[in-house]
């Protein structure tokens, strides 16, 4: 029988990259929730290029949004009203403002009605900020991954810069700390470790042993 996987965790954590190959491996399905806020953040910035937005207009966005996320060659797509966003949706710019997009209380209800659909005839690993409190409660294996921040911003400046953008490690640090204090701290499913959920710490671990971590866990 297969299994319902939630894996939380920080930014930077190495989730999504970890997540996907563990779900290739065990031949899950990988459902990348903080894709689909950072779609919504995408839309967002298509609409309001060179203006200020609100809470309220985020909200009305996503109201009125269909983010899908499809498989073509054993790598994951998500669409936004029909556009391919898949590469658009990692710009520094996105990520600056991901944060505020998830923490409004309609945007998370919205996107967690379309999580628990995808993830209801199991066989699927998800991961995200509030899987395991929120999003899928009744999972088969929780899972906290993390990482020191120092870790963590190395990792994420390494990929942006393989990327071709231009970053600066402090102010990446700083970015990734700060955002951990706005996602613990928000109203709406912040980021917790509930009790049930194994902490797996990566920080002195390279891609195959976590992912070798995260595979024996699942089985």
């Amino acid at each position: 029988m297969k299994k319902v996987i939630a894996i939380d965790g920080p930014a930077g954590a190495g989730k999504s990259t970890l997540a996907k190959r563990a779900a290739e491996k065990l031949g899950y399905v990988y459902i990348d929730t903080g894709a689909m806020y950072r779609s919504v953040a995408w839309k967002v910035l298509q609409e309001y290029r060179d203006s200020k937005f609100t809470d309220a207009d985020i909200a009305a966005i996503a109201d009125n949004l269909t983010v899908t996320l499809s498989y073509e060659n054993g790598s994951q797509r998500i669409a936004v009203d029909g556009t391919d966003v898949s590469e658009v949706i990692r710009t520094p710019e996105v990520t600056a403002i991901v944060s505020q997009v998830a923490a409004i209380s309609s945007v998370r209800r919205k996107m967690v009605v379309l999580q628990q659909k995808m993830a209801s005839n199991g066989g699927v690993i998800m991961d995200g900020r509030d899987i395991a409190s929120k999003v899928l409660p009744n999972a088969d294996v929780k899972i906290f991954l993390t990482a020191s921040i120092e870790e963590r911003a190395n990792r994420r400046y390494k990929e942006m810069k393989e990327k071709g953008f231009e970053v600066d490690l402090a102010k990446l640090r700083d970015e990734i700390a700060a955002r951990d204090k706005a996602d613990s701290e928000r109203e709406e499913s912040p980021l917790v470790r509930v009790p049930e959920a194994i902490l797996l710490d990566t920080t002195n671990m390279n891609l195959d042993e976590a992912e070798a971590a995260i595979i024996r866990l699942a089985e």
